[in-house]
This record gives C-alpha cells, sequence and structure tokens, in this order.
C-alpha cells in the first residue's frame, strides 16, 4: 500500500506567499479609500478667500553657538528659548533681549533634540551619546551640577518631548525605536517598535490624556501611536523618501509631516488617507521641520535652502517666505501665544519672526 505523501510548503514559500496575499490586501483596501475620496480639499477651499499676509520679519537673531544649531523650543513663559547644537552645547536664551541666560555644556557633540518641561522647570537633551539628559532650571546650583540621566538608547537620539507632564518623557532614536521613560527613576516605561529605520521625528497629539503621539522615520512611514498598548494604530506611507518633520494640527484630528522628497503632506486622521501636498517644482531642496499656526490655518515648513515659508494649509499655495539665514534651516518652532516663530540654523544662529 503506497503510503500517502504531504507536501509542505518552504518557509520562503510561506513567507512569499503571505507577501503576496498583504500586498493584495493592501491593494483592495486603497480602492475602498478611492471610492470616498469623491472631492478634494484644494477644490473645496477655493471657494474660500485667499490669505493675503505679509512676509514675516525678523526681529531678533540670537548669536552664541559655535557650530551647527540643531534644535529649539520655546519655553512655556513665550519668553525664553533653549536651543542645542553641534559644538556640544545647550542655551537658554532670552528672546526679548537676545541674552544667553544659561549655557550647558554636553557630554557630547552634535546635541540633536531639546524640549522645555510643561512646566518651565527643566529642559532634556540628547544627541550622538544615545542619552537624554534632564537639567532642573532655578535654583542657586548649576544645572549641570543637577543633572538626571532619564533615557539611554542604542544609537542617537533624534527627538524628545514632555508628553503635558515633567514626570514623564518620550525620546526617539536611530535604533528605530521609540519610548517612553519615568523622569525621576530613569525606568522604561514603553517601548514602540515598529519602525524599519531610523525614527527621525515625534509630536504630541494636543490632548489633555497625553496618551497618543506620532512618528516619522527613514523607513519613509508616518506612524501613530497608543502610548498604553505600546502599538502603532496608525500608518501612512505616502512618502518618496525619509520623513523628517512631524506635527498635530491643533485640532488633533489631523498631521503634516515633512520629507527629504521637498515636499509636506496632510493627513486626516478620520479618513485615514493624505487629503494634501505642499510643494512647488522649484523646491527641491529636503524639509527640515513643520510647525501649524494656532488656528491650523497656516503650516510653516523650514528647508535646506536657508529659507522657511508659510502654506495655506487649506489652498496648498504659499503665503508667506523667510529668508535671511545663510545655511539649512534645521528647525523651526511657534511660541506658546502664536506670535512668533524661532528657526534654528546650520549658520550657528537662531531668529525670531514676527
Amino acid at each position: 500500500m503506497a503510503a500517502d505523501t504531504a507536501v509542505v510548503a518552504s518557509p520562503e514559500e510561506t513567507l512569499e506567499s503571505l507577501l503576496r496575499e498583504a500586498e493584495a490586501l493592501k491593494q483592495k483596501l486603497e480602492e475602498e479609500r478611492q471610492k470616498l475620496n469623491d472631492v478634494t480639499l484644494i477644490s473645496v477651499a477655493e471657494r474660500l478667500e485667499p490669505l493675503n499676509i505679509p512676509n514675516l520679519k525678523m526681529r531678533r537673531t540670537l548669536k552664541g553657538h559655535q557650530a551647527k544649531v540643531l534644535c529649539c523650543d520655546w519655553a512655556p513663559d513665550k519668553r525664553h528659548l533653549v536651543s542645542s547644537s553641534q559644538d556640544g552645547k545647550l542655551i537658554i536664551w532670552d528672546a526679548f533681549s537676545t541674552a544667553k541666560e544659561v549655557t550647558i555644556p554636553m557630554p557630547s557633540t552634535w546635541v540633536m533634540a531639546c524640549a522645555y518641561a510643561p512646566s518651565g522647570g527643566a529642559v532634556a537633551a540628547g544627541g550622538l551619546d544615545n542619552k537624554v539628559t534632564v537639567f532642573p532650571l532655578g535654583g542657586d546650583e548649576e544645572p549641570a551640577s543637577r543633572k538626571r540621566t532619564v533615557a539611554t538608547h542604542t544609537s542617537y537620539v533624534s527627538a524628545c518631548l514632555f508628553p503635558n507632564s515633567d514626570r514623564q518623557l518620550v525620546t526617539g532614536s536611530g535604533d528605530g525605536t521609540a519610548a517612553l521613560w519615568d523622569v525621576e527613576s530613569g525606568q522604561l516605561l514603553q517601548s514602540f517598535q515598529a519602525h524599519a529605520a531610523d525614527v527621525l521625528a515625534l509630536d504630541l497629539a494636543p490632548t489633555d490624556l497625553g496618551d497618543t503621539f506620532v512618528s516619522g522615520g527613514g523607513d519613509r512611514a508616518v506612524l501613530v501611536w497608543d502610548m498604553r498598548s505600546g502599538h502603532a494604530v496608525q500608518a501612512f506611507d505616502a512618502h518618496l523618501s525619509d520623513v523628517t518633520a512631524v506635527k498635530y494640527h491643533p485640532a488633533g484630528d489631523a498631521l503634516a509631516s515633512g520629507c527629504d522628497d521637498s515636499a509636506c503632506r496632510l493627513f486626516d486622521l478620520r479618513a485615514d488617507r493624505e487629503v494634501a501636498r505642499y510643494g512647488k517644482p522649484s523646491l527641491i531642496f529636503g524639509v527640515t521641520s513643520v510647525e501649524w499656526s494656532l488656528s491650523g490655518r497656516l503650516l510653516f515648513a523650514g528647508y535646506g535652502d536657508y529659507t522657511a515659508c508659510a502654506w495655506d494649509a487649506l489652498r496648498a499655495t504659499r503665503v508667506s517666505i523667510m529668508s535671511g539665514h545663510e545655511h539649512r534651516v534645521s528647525h523651526l518652532t511657534l511660541s506658546p501665544d502664536g506670535t512668533a516663530v524661532a528657526t534654528a540654523s546650520w549658520d550657528t544662529t537662531l531668529r525670531v519672526w514676527a
């Protein structure tokens, strides 16, 4: 009697079959999305009056760094700025008087990320040392003498932010992960692993709960995360290159991203798709940073061509240009009251526009 023989698929064949199935499901999902895409945002916005705003004027120039300025962040008091640089220094500025109030030496150069705590009582910074250090401000002692190492990654730290509290910190890293840390103990509370390359940008959802954030990475993906579960709950992959900047819309139901492909994109979280793209054929340099106005009508973007600009978010037209830097604009951020934009540049300066 002949024995029954069963053909068992090899692991390679099983993987190939699953990949084909995943591609087919992606295609089917995109077809369903297209059925609901009955009208574009720009065509609806044509009914609105175009924005006529003058070019923002440079009001202050902050000089003090000795190398490329890589990141900056406004304090909650709307007056102070923190900046980090390739020179290994963290500087607290009075943006009104342009005075340097505090200079904090870091353990390594290329300090790529910095952030103010929500209370304004501390700043966090990290970079090529793979760590994020928190420095308390105020008091008689130097901030450097009271520093606390909070986060440690296996590669460089690209971004950090406080999620609505001084007690926790979210970090992004070149090791492809984001992480949530307890500031007091330095304990890892949650690891977020789904990116296939470096995590380059982070932003927190504008809610009081502080339980959702977005990340952009070198894998061209934009991922929305639930801090409680540690899982990505939404993903967007429309970009053509590294996603270098992400920012939630003030309403919380959309987000903008910037990319090395020189385009900014607007994703609607409810529609689960891209609804607008901001770019021009003449813009060939990558986007380095994005930021919303308080109303959400303007999208600010910094570029590698030494300029920053403001886009009408609804009509996808450029309405203002900020030119004056002598090198790449590495970061830009809006003051808490929405009256000024600060830009950091590789020309070693920061500039305040209003």
